[in-house]
């Protein structure tokens, strides 16, 4: 299966005109979805007929978006292909189309910024072609911001290694069932170590001493906590010796320590997984290991199942939470993001983590949220207007030119400095989900849900947005129509669609 990043700026179907609906989903691309869904699960009509109690004749017809889907037929669907709702709705299509667009308008692969509706659609509908240009434009990136990457008899990479990275987790949607288990099995390990029989009878406090415990007395290592210089962690493997610096918080040092752990007893699952991914370079096979060790980590200290039941216990009021499992609100908000365990989903999120200068260094988009790969995003969006009010949550209705709209909520957080008298880096949090979600969430009890969103869009080259003030740069979508005896409100007057 391929999956495509969650960057869907506008809608596929052409504006200007009714457009069919069936349920919740569009008639003009829902027989194509549940053909590639039955082709990539090897099902023949016949066997997905039948699961689905029809004809093969009627399913045939569906494919051929000749007949309609009923409710019924839609949730023995996403039962049948155990997939959520939205993928049915044509997200996955709508990811690729913007991703395609992204790519070829990049002076590097011709600079098209006018695709016909109709040709994108016929584009996108061929996986392989839309894999090869999306291949082809990492390449091209690649190039650009690391000239000595590009070597092709070689064997040397022609893609960044944090884009692989980014990679193996959207190809996995941010949750390996297996690192779960894995820790599950460690967490009762620790249980074992303290006399007890249900690891759900240790406490946060108890869990982190004992990690520290049995780093010390199974593991035989040294551990200080102490003055450290440019390093928060080093563990020399020679001496068996761990320094943590003292000038983490108490989460932090936890982390670490469990992270340690997981690099000991967990070495050969991570590894395995790792290599399967085949990361083109030494140093995407490093940042992997490292990710995976962090996912891991923060699966023991925070148990799937109990923080899923806690997320919802609380409506996944982050503080309250990472209160409850004695994390920071990082952690807690990461851990949120990775609740995609199938047949126990939370609630589809996207996270990111931004700067001041609004570089975003970590993203991830679980419900089609789209989120800029490089250069700035929208000034508008609270991830970034939350540095101005540090500390707070900032949460509102967000609404895409496209019509979609989302729950954002975004807090500013301070890091660990470097040493003494050293600033700390500041970061903006963001999160968010599909509108439909907000009743469930803390953050929407004071919103007016039923009030205009904010509008925004994913960076002002590819905002459809006319009317916006905020504005650094105009569209590339759009014509300009510039006025020497009209001063506009907005930055630059643009011809509409």
């Amino acid at each position: 299966m391929w999956t495509i990043a969650s960057e869907n700026y506008r809608p596929l179907h052409q504006a200007g005109g009714p457009r069919k609906k069936i349920g919740t989903m569009s008639g003009t691309r829902i027989g194509r979805i549940i053909r590639r869904l039955r082709l990539e699960r090897e099902l023949s009509q016949q066997g997905l007929a039948a699961r689905l109690d029809i004809s093969p004749s009627y399913l045939n017809l569906i494919e051929h978006n000749q007949r309609a889907v009923t409710a019924q037929i839609l949730i023995k669907l996403t039962r049948v292909f155990d997939v959520p709702m939205e993928m049915l709705s044509g997200s996955e299509e709508q990811m690729a189309g913007a991703r395609v667009r992204e790519a070829l308008s990049d002076p590097a692969l011709g600079g098209i910024h006018d695709i016909p509706p109709h040709e994108l659609t016929a584009l996108i509908s061929q996986p392989s072609i839309v894999s090869a240009i999306l291949a082809l434009h990492q390449a091209a990136r690649a190039a650009r911001h690391d000239a000595e990457t590009m070597q092709l008899p070689t064997g040397q990479r022609i893609i960044l290694p944090q884009e692989e990275v980014r990679h193996l987790y959207e190809r996995r949607n941010n949750h390996f069932e297996e690192l779960e288990s894995c820790a599950e099995d460690i967490l009762e390990q620790l249980a074992s170590d303290r006399g007890l029989k249900d690891s759900s009878r240790l406490s946060p406090p108890e869990v982190g001493y004992a990690i520290l415990n049995r780093l010390r007395h199974h593991h035989n290592l040294d551990i200080h906590i102490t003055k450290t210089e440019g390093s928060l962690r080093n563990y020399d493997l020679s001496l068996r010796r761990l320094q943590l610096s003292e000038l983490m918080p108490r989460e932090s040092r936890e982390f670490q320590l469990c992270f340690q752990l997981v690099l000991l007893e967990a070495d050969d699952l991570i590894s395995s997984i790792v290599e399967a991914a085949r990361p083109g370079s030494d140093e995407s096979r490093t940042l992997m290991k490292i990710g995976l060790a962090n996912y891991t980590a923060a699966s023991i200290l925070m148990p799937y199942d109990a923080f899923l039941a806690a997320a919802r216990d609380l409506r996944h009021d982050i503080d309250c939470i990472a209160a409850r499992f004695g994390v920071s609100f990082h952690q807690a908000a990461h851990r949120l993001a990775s609740m995609q365990k199938p047949g126990a989903r939370g609630i589809p999120f996207f996270f990111a983590r931004i700067d001041q200068a609004g570089n975003i260094s970590k993203h991830f988009s679980a419900c089609n949220f789209p989120i800029l790969r490089q250069g700035n995003p929208c000034p508008r969006w609270n991830g970034c207007t939350a540095f101005s009010t540090p500390g707070n949550i900032v949460a509102e209705t967000s609404k895409f030119a496209n019509g979609a709209t989302f729950l954002t909520f975004a807090k500013t957080v301070t890091g660990i400095p470097a040493g003494p008298g050293e600033m700390r880096p500041i970061h903006s949090i963001a999160m968010g989900c599909p509108i439909e979600h907000a009743p469930e969430i803390v953050y929407a009890d004071h919103l007016g849900l039923q009030a205009e969103p904010s509008h925004i869009g994913l960076s002002c080259h590819l905002c459809d947005w006319t009317d916006c003030r905020s504005r650094a740069f105009p569209p590339l979508n759009h014509r300009l129509t510039p006025d020497l005896n009209n001063r506009t409100t907005t930055p630059f007057a643009i011809v509409p669609e």
